[in-house]
This record gives C-alpha cells, sequence and structure tokens, in this order.
C-alpha cells in the first residue's frame, strides 16, 4: 500500500465516523437524514488527505477476522479464506491462508509480539519450499501500519477500491441500522478492483479483460458499528463481456474476541528453516509463486 492510499483510508475512517456520529435518531433501517448530501460529503472528503492513520490501521485493537474471497473468471476459480488474530500491545499477529478448493494449500504466517523474526507455516501443497515445515524471517514491517499485515491487506485493498470509485462520484447512500450504526453502500468499477489489486489475476487473464467490461461496476457494502469503527465489508457481483464472465466475491467481517489461546507457541528450531536475509526471503517467494502459477 502506498502513502496516498494510506491517505485515503485515512480519509475514509474519518468520514464515515462523522457521518455515524450524525446519525442520532434516524429511524433504523432508513437513510440518515439528508442520506444523498452524506454520501456526497464523503465523496468530496475521499480527495483530501489526513495527518496521520487511524486507530484502526496503526494495529492497536486486538481483533479477531474473517475474509472469504472467490473469483472467477470462465472457469477458473479461486477460493480461499483468511482468518487472522491480532492480540496485544505490541501486537502479535497470526493470519492462516486456507484455500477451499485443495485442504493441502495453505500458508500460516505468524509474528509473536516484539520477535526479531516471522514464522511460516507451509501446507504440503508447499512441502518442497524447505526441509521442516516452518520457515522463520526477519520481520521488516515494525514501522508500517496494519495494511502491510496479511490479516489485513486485502481489507484495505478493498477499502482502496471503494475510495477511488467514490473518488469518481459512485457513492450510493447511507443507511442507519438498528444498533446505531450504520450501512454505506457504493458501486466500484472493475478498473478500481483490478488497480488495487484486491486479487490479483495473472496477465493472462488481464490481457482478456476488455476496458468496456473495466467500466461495470461491483457492488459495496461498509458496515460500522455505533462508534465508527468497520465491522464488516462485503464487494462483489459479476461482469460480463466478450464473451468472458467475472464472477467476484470478498466478504471481511469481525469474528469475535481474541485470546492467547488463539495464537500458535513459537515453533521448535528443529522444525525452522532459517531464511536469513532479502536475497534468501526473495528467492523463497520466487519459488513460492511458481508453485502457485501452476
Amino acid at each position: 500500500m502506498n502513502a496516498r492510499t494510506g491517505s485515503q483510508l485515512t480519509a475514509l475512517f474519518a468520514c464515515l465516523a462523522l457521518l455515524v456520529a450524525g446519525c442520532a435518531g434516524a429511524t433504523p433501517g432508513t437513510p440518515v437524514p439528508n442520506g444523498a448530501e452524506a454520501a456526497a460529503y464523503v465523496s468530496a472528503k475521499f480527495s483530501g488527505t489526513l495527518d496521520k492513520l487511524g486507530d484502526q490501521l496503526n494495529g492497536t485493537d486486538s481483533k479477531k477476522s474473517a475474509l472469504d474471497t472467490f473469483a472467477r473468471f470462465d472457469t477458473k476459480k479461486i477460493n480461499s479464506t483468511v482468518t487472522a488474530v491480532q492480540l496485544g500491545r505490541p501486537p502479535a499477529r497470526l493470519s492462516k491462508n486456507h484455500s477451499n478448493l485443495d485442504s493441502n494449500e495453505y500458508l500460516d504466517s505468524f509474528h509473536p509480539a516484539n520477535s526479531p523474526v516471522e514464522y511460516m507455516l507451509l501446507g504440503p501443497v508447499y512441502a518442497s519450499l524447505a526441509p521442516t515445515h516452518w520457515v522463520s524471517m526477519p520481520y521488516t514491517a515494525g514501522d508500517l501500519n496494519e495494511c502491510f499485515w496479511a490479516g489485513s491487506q486485502d481489507l484495505c485493498k478493498m477499502l482502496g477500491a471503494v475510495s477511488d470509485s467514490v473518488d469518481q462520484g459512485h457513492a450510493k447512500k447511507a443507511t442507519s441500522k438498528a444498533d446505531g450504526g450504520l450501512e454505506l453502500t457504493a458501486d466500484v468499477t472493475l478498473a478500481a478492483f483490478l488497480d488495487n489489486r484486491v486479487v490479483v489475476f495473472p496477465q493472462s487473464i488481464l490481457d482478456q479483460i476488455s476496458t468496456e467490461m473495466k467500466a461495470q461496476t461491483l457492488q459495496a457494502r461498509i458496515v460500522l458499528d455505533p462508534a465508527g469503527k468497520l465491522t464488516e465489508i462485503q464487494l462483489g457481483g459479476t461482469i460480463r463481456g466478450d464473451g468472458h464472465e467475472v464472477e467476484l466475491s470478498e466478504h471481511y467481517h469481525l469474528d469475535g474476541v481474541p485470546t492467547e489461546n488463539d495464537l500458535p507457541k513459537v515453533p521448535d528450531p528443529a522444525d525452522v528453516t532459517v531464511l536469513p536475509d532479502s536475497a534468501a526471503v526473495s528467492d523463497f517467494y520466487a519459488r513460492m509463486g511458481e508453485i502457485q502459477g501452476r
């Protein structure tokens, strides 16, 4: 995520919090008063920047989340679930990226709080990458915000796609919820979805997606609690053109309160292959990419 996207997402959280604050007294399930003006206000604010990232992106909140991803281009499919835990200050972080099409395809990333290294558990599909179940690598994200963590990357990419589309006037409405929270809906162009790499398609597929298809829109739904905290985002739809069909569905939501029991123990050193430097890490990910591209 670049600095531009960071400022966009900060603006997103700030503006949505302002909308929630302005919703007191609204009838649940109805558009908030002056809903069209509220959406226009959000659209305008998306083009601005703020001086710092909001608390929801700086890694201070303990949380559990789940992200379901389904992507289909004609007959080729991706179907996976990422479950994630962030606990404590400074946080320990765990993300489990598991395919729903092949139970042997998974990668679990674990960074114990304050550890100089992070660990990755390799599913059977990736067993050729190392002689042990785990690999370790230097932890280099200490000064980066939450959007660089695997458990939040796709969330931030989705919000970036919404941000880009709202900048283009695609905000639709804000609706109050029974609990005092807010639901915001927007149309998101396929171009924004692809540009923000919400799902990374190989170039062979991207070359078949026309400009006309990229102009079509997906539907986004963002849910906030009464305090303005993001609790859920859905983004998806079906795009058709030039004899092709793209079906996309992303669903992120909070999933309860994390505890220490949600985190694994630090793996036994005898079961860990050490990747000591950036060159070893780059080689590891290059070999992983070859497996994923097969």
